[in-house]
């Protein structure tokens, strides 16, 4: 970071506490924060008044005006730069695999299942298994 930019950075906040300062200062119809000027001393109330709107102005001239110098550095400032790829990895370079046929997770389960036990059935001998889904026989 160059030296100047540091000293725009360091300026910068002191001109945006100095603004907040003066605008808190200020008079206004809400009762703020506001000076009450006195005959008395070396500025009147509406002296005072123009100097705290003229300040202002000016303090938020200087700010915008800093704000944007410092973008412009910063823009400037990287622009140069590239992307770091130090950490990119390169793929390690092989030739494609043949594609394979998919692989049927149930093909072998028939071939592995015990064989079913014929349900026996009390009153019949050789009956056929009742589908307990099946809708009911009309008579």
């Amino acid at each position: 970071m160059s030296s100047l930019f540091l000293f725009l950075m360091v300026f910068q906040a002191i001109v945006a506490a100095l603004l907040v300062w003066v605008i808190l200062m200020q008079k206004s119809e809400g009762g703020g924060l506001g000076v009450g000027g006195s005959p008395a001393g070396l500025m009147s109330a509406r002296g005072a008044a123009d100097f705290l709107t003229r300040s202002t102005t000016v303090l938020a001239t200087v700010f915008v005006v800093v704000s944007i110098t410092l973008a412009a550095m910063a823009v400037r400032a990287g622009s140069g730069r590239s992307i770091d790829d130090s950490l990119k990895r390169a793929a390690p370079i092989s030739a494609p695999a043949a594609p394979t046929a998919p692989i049927d997770p149930l093909a072998g389960a028939a071939q592995n299942a015990p064989a079913a036990a014929p349900a026996a059935s009390p009153a019949a001998g050789n009956a056929a298994p009742v589908d307990p889904f099946a809708a009911p026989a009309k008579k």
